[in-house]
C-alpha cells in the first residue's frame, strides 16, 4: 500500500518541475487524472488518483504527424476523452458542479513516454508527471444532456482496421466524478482548473510503441481522432 504522504510529496515534486518549465516560457494547457481505468485502476491504493499536467507545446491537433523515434522514442498511445473547461473552478466541487463548468468534450489520444525503469516506484511515476508526453485532440463536441457514460464503446484502429473495442461499463471511473476529484486535488496543491483547460480522464485502450501509419480512436457520437506515426 502506498502512503498518501509519499504521493503528495511526489505531487509537489512534479509541480516544482512544472514551475521551472513555466519560468522557461512553457504554459499549462490542461491536466490528466491517473489510475482511473482498466488494470491500472487503484494501482497505488484504493481511490488514489494522482494528477499530471499537459504543456501547451505538447497539444497536437487531430491528423498531426509525429516522428516517433525523434520525438517520443519509446512510449504508448491511449485513446481517451478530453473535456474542455468553459469556466474556472476556484472552490471545492462535486460532479454536478464541475459538469456545469464544462464547455464540451473531444475525442483524444494521450501520448505517454517511457522515461523510467519498469520497477520505478509509484512516487517516482507521479514525480515524472505520470509519463505524459502530450495529447492529440479532435473536434470539440457539446455534451449530451442525458449522456449514458456506461453505454459508450470506444474503438482503436490502425490504418482503418479495427484493433480493439472497449466498453466503458466496469472499465473506467465516472468522468464527472474524476473531474471533480481532479479539481479538488489541484486546489489542495495551489492550482486550479481554468477556462480553456483540456483534461483527459482515463484510457480506453493502449498501444505500446505503435507501428507506423494512421492511428484512430472512434468515440461514436463524439467522433474520431487521428494521429499519424512516422518512423
Amino acid at each position: 500500500m502506498v502512503e498518501h504522504v509519499d504521493i503528495d510529496a511526489a505531487q509537489n515534486a512534479q509541480l516544482a518541475a512544472l514551475g521551472a518549465a513555466e519560468q522557461a516560457g512553457e504554459r499549462v494547457a490542461g491536466w490528466k487524472l491517473g489510475l482511473t481505468s482498466g488494470a491500472n485502476r487503484d494501482a497505488f491504493g484504493a481511490g488514489v488518483r494522482p494528477f499530471g499536467y499537459v504543456l501547451t507545446s505538447r497539444v497536437l491537433n487531430s491528423r498531426a504527424s509525429l516522428w516517433w523515434e525523434d520525438e517520443v522514442k519509446c512510449g504508448v498511445i491511449e485513446n481517451e476523452l478530453c473535456f474542455i473547461l468553459g469556466a474556472d473552478v476556484s472552490e471545492q466541487v462535486d460532479a454536478r458542479a464541475v459538469r456545469a463548468a464544462l464547455a464540451g468534450v473531444a475525442p483524444a489520444f494521450e501520448i505517454n513516454q517511457a522515461r523510467l525503469a519498469a520497477n520505478a516506484s509509484p512516487a517516482e511515476r507521479v514525480a515524472d508527471n505520470l509519463s505524459n508526453w502530450g495529447i492529440v485532440v479532435g473536434e470539440i463536441q457539446p455534451l449530451p444532456t442525458n449522456w449514458d457514460q456506461q453505454g459508450l464503446k470506444v474503438r482503436l484502429l490502425h490504418n482503418a482496421e479495427g484493433i480493439a473495442s472497449v466498453a466503458a461499463a466496469n472499465h473506467i471511473d465516472d468522468h464527472f466524478q474524476s473531474l471533480a476529484t481532479l479539481a479538488n486535488r489541484l486546489l489542495r496543491f495551489g492550482r486550479k482548473l481554468q477556462a480553456g483547460d483540456r483534461v483527459i480522464t482515463g484510457a480506453f485502450g493502449r498501444v505500446q510503441n505503435p507501428q507506423r501509419g494512421l492511428w484512430s480512436g472512434d468515440f461514436g457520437e463524439f467522433g474520431r481522432v487521428h494521429l499519424r506515426i512516422e518512423r
